[in-house]
């Protein structure tokens, strides 16, 4: 936990709940890729944390960037990162975005289906593009299945469509699932991308990188492996799959670069139950799903939550946000255990919350104030 967080929690007088993302640990955890992958390029995943600090922070240091959208691209190129520093990782795009995203420079497209391809080569001519393939997620708290990427048998077709297009068929990517704690995810994977590298070769054409997307976890409830291991078994997978001819490779990370470097404050706006009988208390923050959690559907990831009354006996309790939507609670199948004495009032810490929080916000939900940011 960031003590230069809790200071600056400490002297904040504004009311409502907020995130708080700390630099200093987002520069460590940049380093942390660099060196544990060193012939890897990291292209940072924009639409984990957008926020203008950790951009200009990370252009410092060297990184380029993954982006979704061409709004993503422009805040990228506002910290004067050049356009050749720049994924446009989205399989889905307007054309006419494509064009501009030329037109800003940006030369390297994602792409899952012959469709994307053909507004590519129509609006983008001479760039180079990398196919998604499908990856089953397993072992992912996060999974990223199913809306992009395509079969790895079908991805052949896709770049030599390319090919013959006049693009550049450059690459292989796949995505494992996000908050990934199976080290062999990325050995299924890049043994996929292996095959298409050789089929492609086969037809002619030599494929040149493989994009390993993201992944890499932040710690939550519980304990995950540090980035070195993660660099230590991918290394070992594409030697294995790819021996001396390594291609050359991308990573993404977005929550293993800055989920850690953030905190939430929020605050307990009333606890009661439903019956006089039931044992299992309702504890209502003001900040829930719309407004920062969303990633706590389906109870996918279960930030740790301290409070002032830690040490406290505990019981287990439903938690929920503010809003007049049912859908608006957070963990109730698997309760979330807290304090018997916290209370009305009671200002809690949320952490691990540098990630997909701001984006996920609201702009206005129920009339709440969306998610406010400060970089530290």
């Amino acid at each position: 936990m960031s003590e230069r967080i809790r200071e600056f929690l400490r002297r904040r007088d504004e009311d409502g709940p907020c995130v708080v993302v700390d630099l200093d640990i987002v520069r460590e955890n940049y380093h942390a890729f660099a060196r544990s992958l060193p012939d890897t390029s990291v292209f940072y995943a924009v639409k984990a944390n957008p926020a203008p600090e950790i951009l200009a922070l990370l252009e410092r240091l060297g990184s380029s960037f993954d982006c979704a959208s061409v709004g993503e691209i422009e805040m990228v190129l506002a910290t004067g990162a050049s356009a050749d520093r720049i994924s446009y990782g989205n399989t889905i795009k307007k054309e006419k975005d494509i064009a501009k995203a030329y037109a800003y420079g940006v030369r390297l497209f994602a792409v899952d289906c012959v469709e994307e391809v053909e507004k590519i080569a129509r609006s983008a001519p001479g760039s180079r593009v990398f196919c998604r393939v499908l990856c089953d997620g397993v072992g992912a708290e996060w999974p990223l299945s199913r809306k992009f990427g395509c079969d790895a048998a079908m991805a052949p077709d896709v770049l030599e469509h390319a090919h013959r297009l006049g693009l550049f068929a450059h690459g292989v990517s796949f995505h494992v699932g996000s908050q990934q704690a199976n080290l062999e995810a990325w050995d299924l994977a890049l043994a996929m991308a292996a095959g298409v590298f050789k089929e492609m070769a086969l037809r002619g054409i030599e494929l040149k990188m493989v994009n390993m997307g993201g992944g890499f976890p932040t710690r939550y409830l519980k304990d995950v492996p540090g980035v070195p291991t993660y660099g230590a078994a991918i290394f070992g997978s594409l030697t294995r799959h790819f021996g001396n001819r390594l291609p050359s490779t991308i990573i993404e990370p977005g929550r293993g670069m800055v989920g850690n470097a953030g905190m939430i404050e929020a605050e307990v706006v009333l606890i009661s139950r439903k019956s006089a009988e039931d044992e299992v208390r309702w504890v209502y923050l003001d900040i829930g799903k719309f407004h920062g959690l969303a990633e706590t559907m389906d109870e996918a990831i279960r930030y740790p939550i301290r409070t002032p009354k830690d040490g406290d006996l505990t019981a287990p309790c439903v938690l929920a946000g503010p809003t007049c939507d049912s859908v608006d609670v957070m963990y109730e199948k698997t309760p979330y255990e807290l304090p018997v004495s916290l209370s009305i009032g009671d200002k809690v810490l949320i952490e691990a919350c540098g990630a997909y929080t701001t984006t996920y916000s609201t702009v206005g939900f129920n009339g709440f104030a969306p998610l406010a940011s400060y970089v530290i």
